[in-house]
């Protein structure tokens, strides 16, 4: 029996399609009282536990032979930084102790490439980069980093466990409109398209589950593998998506000076208009910074291969034209 914390995430829920797909059993771990609308109308077994609670891990941990640990705050906003470091860091940790409690086989943990030190245009970014705790330029990045090591340290004390690190997720089954979805969904509607110039490596959520489970079966105890796709300018995914659609739309590109300002005085309106932000302070450094990054131990040790972005955006794009005519993603 598998069980997916997080699983009504965007990599959660799709973790769960591909394992049920596989004829695996799931259990699928969620929130009290959350939201279910992502697991409709699967196969799954439904627990209700928090990371926070130790004992709920205990019950929902039961007869678990491999736990995918994808449960976590994700929040590039300002505010929430106590918040972020307790779910992440100390409810890694209380799956971590319930998992060797439990008796569970393995442990996957899904990191992220933000955990990895930063380092310069010109490095290829590789697991040979260490997790970085104090140089993280977020709460997230950091709280990430610092999970990443305790999973290491529970390796060191016997624990048969992996991590990977996904880069900028993308693809179908976007329940919650990460920020990309939130763009080829703005795509979709034909709103006016407002970028700036950048690029960043981005990886089909399809690939990043299917990565999840060849970790589970084929990674090496205490390693990390980066599950990366293709690096590609902001500016072409939009013109891609315009491709597919038929459809030209208004794009303006926004000065990265006037971006950043913006991004420095609009995450208040943002929280009260409950909307999701263009531009951020963390995603302008993100699309910003090197982002030449290798899957190369993942393909040669897991059999990791992404595919080509275009086919995830024409995926992408029909999904949301799909259920947006459906009136089945929360919101639309």
């Amino acid at each position: 029996m598998n069980l997916v914390t997080g699983a009504t995430g965007h990599i959660g829920n799709v973790l769960v399609r591909l394992l049920l797909e596989s004829g695996e059993n799931v259990r699928a771990m969620i929130m009290p009282g959350e939201d279910t609308t992502a697991l409709q109308g699967l196969d799954v077994e439904l627990i209700e536990a928090d990371v926070l609670d130790y004992q709920s891990l205990l019950k929902a941990f039961n007869r678990i032979h491999v736990v995918y640990h994808l449960a976590g705050l994700i929040s590039i906003l300002p505010g929430k930084e106590r918040m972020v470091q307790v779910v992440n860091v100390i409810g890694t940790r209380n799956v971590i102790q319930a998992a060797q409690s439990a008796g569970v086989r393995r442990l996957v943990y899904t990191s992220s490439i933000h955990a990895l030190k930063r380092v310069p245009h010109g490095i290829i970014i590789d697991e040979t980069i260490p997790f970085d705790i104090e140089h993280a330029i977020s709460s997230y990045d950091s709280s990430k980093a610092m999970a990443s090591m305790e999973i290491l340290n529970a390796v060191h004390h016997g624990m048969d466990a992996v991590i990977v690190c996904p880069t900028g997720v993308i693809g179908p089954y976007d329940f919650r409109r990460s920020e990309m979805g939130q763009l080829i969904l703005d795509c979709v509607e034909q709103k006016p398209m407002f970028y700036v110039d950048g690029a960043y490596d981005f990886v089909d959520v399809r690939d990043v589950a299917q990565g999840l489970i060849q970790a589970g079966e084929k990674g090496r105890c205490g390693e990390s593998y980066i599950l990366s796709g293709e690096r590609i300018q902001v500016l072409d995914i939009i013109k891609i998506v315009q491709e597919i659609l038929g459809k030209r739309l208004f794009s303006l590109k926004i000065p990265m000076d006037l971006a950043r300002f913006t991004a420095k005085i609009m995450p208040f309106y943002y929280r009260l208009a409950h909307v999701k932000p263009r531009f951020t302070t963390y995603s302008l450094a993100t699309i910003t910074s090197n982002s030449f990054i290798s899957h190369a131990k993942a393909h040669l040790e897991l059999g990791y291969q992404p595919r080509p972005l275009r086919e995830s955006l024409d995926d992408t794009v029909r999904w949301f034209s799909k259920y947006k005519r459906f009136s089945k993603i929360p919101g639309l």
